[in-house]
């Protein structure tokens, strides 16, 4: 009886072990071109696959990671998002990659964290324009606002990160500079913005600061299942007509620069967490 006991309490104790595992697990996601840094970066990495789609896991900046791969646009990304929660179980998920400009003062290379998300393709189209709208949490009934506001824990914890970041000087079309860390709002919808008048609307009703095609969906499946979520987006472009050839030309660098903010966040979670 006694054996019996102690294998109990020691299976017990295996469990609860695992269960605080897996809650140490942080969440990158991100369009599997532009999570590349991560999974270059990462420590005994391995890949894992979940109903078809390939997870990496790993280390970085000595906090477990997993790494989900989206396909473009909001749809894509929520379906990874919920593969991820519910397999992964993360204390927390980072949504890196890039994003067009909305406020004039960004540049290619700078990086934007959203202090808040909006769908911006969400709502009524009438005669007059968009009228958007929150959506309805479908298991609570009540509406979600337009613009969503950042886990204030989660957006403290990069507030405290970020300062001691210095992200490599660049050259750009204004010529040779360091790209800035801002925040800011980010709005997503499944178009690629390549009209000023368009980018001119989201900011004047939205107070967009960035646009981009998934983050503001996995904020929103990340809220259903009471998971902190935080996006961030490195800028490509203008979000104007040579939005697609500015893309092309600097999804590296912005990759690259909001992977590097991303992983200064997952290094702030592990120093608070010891």
């Amino acid at each position: 009886m006694r054996h019996r006991r102690v294998l109990a309490w020691s299976l017990y104790l295996l469990l609860v072990a695992a269960a605080a595992a897996a809650q140490s697990v942080v969440g990158i996601l991100g369009i599997a071109s532009e999570v590349k840094p991560f999974e270059q970066q990462i420590q005994n990495g391995r890949d894992l696959n979940v109903e078809g789609y390939v997870f990496r896991a790993g280390v970085l900046n000595g906090r477990d990671v997993v790494i989900g791969r989206s396909g473009a646009g909001k749809v894509n990304a929520a379906i990874v998002a919920t593969l991820m929660l519910g397999h992964f179980k993360p204390m927390a998920v980072l949504f890196s990659g890039t994003a067009g400009a909305v406020d004039a003062a960004l540049r290619q290379g700078d990086v934007v964290v959203g202090t808040a998300v909006a769908q911006h393709d969400a709502g009524v189209l009438t005669a007059a324009g968009m009228r958007r709208g929150g959506l309805r949490n479908p298991v609570t009934g009540e509406l979600d606002p337009v613009v969503v506001p950042a886990p204030m824990p989660l957006l403290a914890t990069a507030r405290r990160a970020i300062p001691a970041l210095t992200l490599p000087s660049m050259k750009t079309p204004d010529g040779e500079r360091v790209p800035r860390v801002l925040e800011g709002v980010i709005v997503a919808g499944d178009v690629f913005v390549t009209d000023p008048v368009r980018r001119d609307e989201l900011r004047s009703v939205l107070g967009a600061t960035a646009v981009e095609m998934e983050g503001a969906a996995v904020v929103q499946t990340c809220r259903q299942f009471a998971v902190p979520c935080l996006v961030v987006r490195g800028i490509t472009d203008r979000a104007d007509t040579e939005a697609s050839s500015d893309y092309r030309q600097f999804i590296g660098v912005a990759s690259q620069n909001a992977a590097a903010v991303v992983a200064a966040i997952v290094r702030g979670l592990e120093r608070e967490a010891r």
